[in-house]
């Protein structure tokens, strides 16, 4: 079975009615985690920003706390799942500014993280990869952002 396009499934949504398409937003919501999560967002937590972006942050200081710190193998597997879903999350969300609000956090939390990122090639390269997307996705902001943003990326890329 190949997919339908964009347009030609907005097309078909467009002629149903609101009880088809409640039905079939739940239908999907059973399918997938994503799917569920995406919906929660944008039913309940897309009205405030700020509010989401913090309950991601707390998410993410669990996940921190939570690593095994016995091997660089290890602390490299829960840092990349980490990334994972601060990007899951930036993507639902679907504004820049919180995804790059999200990055900072996350650069910020690998840098004070114990023991050293530093010491380890992986991890100092994941670092480094995630400030290089932060400066590119600056760019794009309007210049009171953009000044914001880099202060802030100074801060955390200072003495790296």
């Amino acid at each position: 079975m190949k997919a339908a396009t964009v347009v030609q499934l907005k097309k078909e949504l467009e002629t149903l009615n609101s009880e088809d398409l409640k039905t079939l937003c739940l239908r999907l919501a059973r399918f997938k985690l994503e799917n569920k999560e995406l919906l929660t967002y944008l039913l309940f937590e897309s009205g405030d920003e700020a509010y989401y972006i913090e309950g991601i942050k707390e998410e993410a200081d669990l996940l921190f706390e939570d690593i095994n710190t016995k091997s660089y193998f290890y602390i490299k597997k829960s840092v990349r799942k980490i990334l994972r879903m601060l990007k899951k999350h930036a993507r639902y969300s679907n504004n820049k500014e919180t995804e790059v609000e999200l990055l900072l956090y996350y650069c910020y939390k690998l840098k004070t993280f114990k023991p050293s990122i530093k010491n380890n090639v992986t991890l100092t390269n994941i670092y480094l990869r995630q400030v290089e997307s932060i400066e590119k996705k600056i760019i794009k902001f309007h210049e009171d952002l953009q000044y914001d943003f880099r202060e802030r990326l100074n801060d955390i890329t200072d003495e790296f």
